[in-house]
């Protein structure tokens, strides 16, 4: 496994070591020991979610506040998305600030985002699905939505075609407006 920080320190692309040969491949997908290891992360997950997107599709940017804030452990089992990540810890660095990152079928990487960021994603190619470990419950009460297309975050979606944004998405808080973390 090669952990590599992603434009912000704390949210970390994972290559697991993939064991191919002509019958397929072979990799775990994840291990708490090796995880900590290599990372000082003791995350305890406890939900695991999946979902389906044809192309087009933009989900997020979600996060949850106070106790129910949640770290995610992010990959793709088929298909292609655009993952972004925006850092909404109010003393950080990069507060306010996206990180985009590729997650596919093909090249296998996953994405540690720890509690205090928003996520979303695009679905680039004609479907995806995404399967996310979470640190914390789902909790509608805590969910936020950021404004997925805020001119703010400056992120550059590679949209190919009008986006498929629901309508609870569509009525996002602009980062200006938005409750962030302290």
């Amino acid at each position: 496994m090669k952990i590599t920080p992603s434009d912000i320190a704390d949210v970390l692309i994972i290559e697991p070591q993939v064991f191919r040969d002509e019958r397929g491949f072979f990799y775990e997908s994840f291990n708490e020991r090796r995880f900590e290891e290599l990372t000082g992360l003791q995350p305890r997950f406890v939900q695991d979610n999946h979902s389906q997107s044809v192309r087009n599709v933009v989900r997020g940017l979600h996060y949850q506040v106070g106790q129910a804030a949640q770290g995610k452990l992010i990959r793709v089992v088929a298909g292609t998305i655009f993952d972004v990540v925006v850092d909404l810890r109010r003393g950080s660095p990069s507060f306010g600030r996206a990180a985009c990152i590729e997650l596919s079928a093909d090249n296998q990487r996953q994405l540690w985002i720890p509690p205090g960021f928003a996520h979303g994603f695009l679905v680039t190619s004609e479907r995806a699905d995404c399967i996310y470990k979470t640190t914390g419950y789902w909790s509608p009460a805590d969910e936020r939505t950021l404004l997925w297309n805020d001119p703010a975050l400056a992120i550059d979606w590679p949209l190919r075609g009008a986006p498929i944004v629901s309508a609870k998405d569509q009525a996002g808080t602009p980062l200006a407006q938005a409750e962030v973390f302290s």
